[in-house]
């Protein structure tokens, strides 16, 4: 199974159709798929928990990024969700508090990076802060041209202390957005999700697109790549992030780790007792 491939640093938002299911025939499939491979999935997660509770340095970061309404939380539920939540560190990045305005814009983000052994989920990220920042002109134009270079140095570091990481843009169309937004408001257990101030960020739809092209552009990488996933099809989009995360696993391949006892002479003190 391939699956999605990353982009290069030649990426044009404009010629990844939302809407399309590259690689699936439809939802069926989909399904069938990501049903067939969740055995492994929980193998190789199993495999990654128990390496690093016995001194293993491996982890695996699945960043998300997404304009609102792209599917992130349905990505949770159904994909991160199946996962063995003891493996599972998940971290929402919302605006940032007093106390981390404070710190460089990376403070935070070290402090919420997985641990070995761990599957470490961001919901947003570090990348609000070349995302938000230059759509709403929140830091000077020459300060986001920095961050980039500081972005790809900072996941470096972490790739080689032993995290692998994969980013993910969940590539939603803005007539998709605006049906999303409208069923919201037209159901009763929805209406909570809704948040008026998306009608406004509607208005800066180019603006954001600009953004993330050329985010994903500057710190799309071999070993921190950004994959744009396209997200008008809710089945399509959990699909492809599971492939996402089950060929990351597979790459780095954890192994069971060795044990200290003997194992047929616990076999046999374990018949005789």
């Amino acid at each position: 199974m391939s699956g999605p491939q990353p982009v290069g640093a030649d990426l044009h938002l404009d010629d990844i159709d939302p809407s399309s299911t590259p690689g699936l025939s439809g939802k069926r499939e989909a399904v069938r798929m990501r049903r067939g491979h969740a055995d492994e999935l929980a193998d190789l997660q199993e495999r990654l928990y128990a390496a690093g509770k016995e001194g293993g340095k491996r982890s695996l970061l699945l960043v998300l990024q997404a304009m609102d309404t792209a599917g992130k939380g349905g990505i949770l539920r159904h994909v991160v969700g199946e996962m063995d939540p003891q493996g599972v560190h998940l971290h929402a990045f919302k605006a940032p508090t007093v106390e981390e305005r404070a710190h460089d814009f990376l403070w935070r983000i070290r402090a919420q990076l997985p641990e070995p052994g761990i599957i470490g989920v961001f919901d947003r990220s570090h990348y609000e802060d070349v995302l938000i920042a230059r759509v709403h002109g929140l830091a000077a134009p020459e300060v986001i041209e920095q961050r980039y270079g500081r972005i790809t140095a900072f996941e470096q570091e972490v790739v080689s202390s032993g995290t692998a990481i994969v980013k993910v843009m969940l590539h939603i169309s803005r007539d998709e957005q605006k049906k999303r937004l409208a069923r919201r408001l037209d159901r009763r257990d929805k209406q909570w999700k809704y948040n008026p101030q998306d009608v406004d960020e509607r208005a800066l739809w180019d603006d954001y697109m600009a953004a993330y092209e050329r985010a994903i552009r500057r710190t799309t990488t071999p070993d921190a790549p950004w994959f744009v996933v396209p997200a008008d099809h809710k089945w399509y989009a959990r699909w492809a992030v599971q492939t996402i995360v089950l060929n990351a696993l597979r790459g780095i391949d954890p192994k069971w780790p060795s044990v200290p006892y003997d194992v047929e002479a616990e076999k046999a003190r374990l018949a005789a007792s």
